[in-house]
């Protein structure tokens, strides 16, 4: 972020497409560190809170742009952004309802701005509140925008919460078909969708650690990959937060953004600690 912000970026379209791959490759790596059984669980455990808080996300979404008059197409990516998984469900959800570039980069800066902030401040708020590992990792999957980010804050904070943060993460990620279906129905667009392959691939991975001790060692670097790839990732995400991004945002979008951000975070929050959401 300090680069980004004190320096011109040479290669911001390079490093956004990198960082994109990357992300999906370094998900997959970490499939290889985890059981299956686990993830089952943790996904299946996690499902119905996932779609609650989607359906949550997504309405006073749109109601608060409406409120803020926000551009209405610059309202529903920066709700589904929030809803579902930052960028990739902006980018997925974007040419279905025919967003211009700027509608795009107006939601993708709002939201990666907050991402950003939230991999900073999390784990100290998570230590701060002594929340459990399992706890924070499926705060930190429901509150938190990008799946590289809530990675990041659960690694930071624990194995546990790791393992809870990603699986959850991913499961919420798979909401990425049906929203933007039903938004090619709405618009009755029939632009391409963006399926989420990584995903069954990060479940391979683990089948793969779980019915194949043999390749222990080899798994575990390749998990290590993983985590060396989320670094870069984590790094590449940061340089594109510029000042010309930050005036591109504007005020409204942002406020939008961050106001549905807290509320989404604070609720989640509530609801963990009250015992309402639990694994």
């Amino acid at each position: 972020m300090l680069y980004g912000l004190c320096f011109i970026h040479p290669y911001q379209a390079d490093s956004r497409n990198l960082s994109r791959f990357l992300l999906q490759a370094s998900v997959v790596g970490l499939g290889f560190g985890m059981n299956l059984h686990e993830v089952l669980r943790v996904g299946r455990s996690g499902f119905l809170y996932t779609a609650a808080s989607i359906s949550f996300a997504l309405i006073f979404g749109l109601l608060l742009g409406r409120l803020l008059r926000v551009n209405k197409t610059a309202s529903i990516l920066i709700s589904t952004g929030t809803a579902i998984c930052g960028g990739s469900a902006i980018a997925a959800v974007a040419p279905i309802i025919e967003a211009s570039d700027e509608e795009m980069a107006i939601s993708l800066g709002t939201i990666f701005i907050l991402n950003s902030i939230a991999l900073l401040i999390f784990p100290p708020l998570g230590w701060f509140l002594h929340l459990t590992q399992t706890q924070f990792g499926l705060w930190a999957a429901l509150a938190i925008h990008d799946t590289s980010s809530v990675v990041g804050a659960a690694a930071r904070y624990g194995p546990v919460a790791l393992v809870v943060g990603t699986t959850v993460k991913l499961t919420r990620a798979l909401w990425i078909v049906p929203v933007a279906i039903g938004a090619a129905a709405l618009k009755r667009s029939k632009s391409h969708i963006r399926w989420p392959w990584f995903i069954l691939f990060f479940c391979f991975a683990a089948v793969a650690n779980t019915y194949i001790p043999a390749f222990a060692n080899f798994w575990h670097v390749l998990s290590n990959l993983g985590r060396l790839g989320l670094t870069a990732t984590l790094y590449l995400i940061g340089t594109g937060i510029s000042r010309a991004t930050l005036r591109q945002v504007g005020v409204r979008p942002l406020l939008q953004g961050v106001i549905l951000w807290i509320l989404v975070g604070v609720t989640s929050l509530w609801l963990i600690s009250a015992g309402w959401i639990s694994l």
